[in-house]
């Protein structure tokens, strides 16, 4: 009987874990096609990678006042930025940095940071019908000044 549960805990814990390797494999991925989309000129990617009502945030200065306020862009500007944007292919080193780091998975929701070259981006991900896709996405420029 003793043998029987350990079998069975062995076996529950491989199948717990293959799924975890998939769940973070296509984490990874989701994170990926967000940066690569802009690399590529691929807005497929993006697509692929965000769910229809993805947030995207950062801090900016105004200019003239020099108050910071919350700035926010959305899926369809995002997906016209990966059509766009690095169009001439002159907006990333020829590697460019696309570190993608799992902070936390719990069941069908995720945390991650990506290190890009000149910014990073939190990102919160959710596994929805199957899918993993971004919802949320929070990020700065190396150099805040920037902003």
């Amino acid at each position: 009987m003793k043998s029987l549960i350990v079998i069975l805990i062995c076996v529950f814990s491989c199948a717990i874990s293959a799924q975890s390797r998939q769940d973070s494999l296509a984490i990874k991925r989701a994170a990926l096609d967000y940066i690569e989309s802009q690399h590529e000129v691929k807005p497929e990617k993006f697509e692929r990678s965000a769910h229809p009502r993805m947030v995207k945030r950062t801090f900016w200065t105004n200019k003239k006042t020099k108050k910071e306020y919350l700035r926010e862009t959305f899926t369809d500007a995002m997906i016209l930025l990966a059509e766009s944007y690095n169009i001439k292919g002159d907006k990333f080193p020829e590697n460019p940095k696309k570190e993608v780091i799992i902070l936390d998975v719990f069941d069908k929701t995720a945390s991650v940071k990506l290190i890009a070259d000149d910014w990073i981006d939190y990102m919160h991900i959710v596994k929805l019908n199957g899918k993993w896709q971004i919802v949320n996405v929070l990020w700065q420029f190396n150099d805040s000044k920037d902003h």
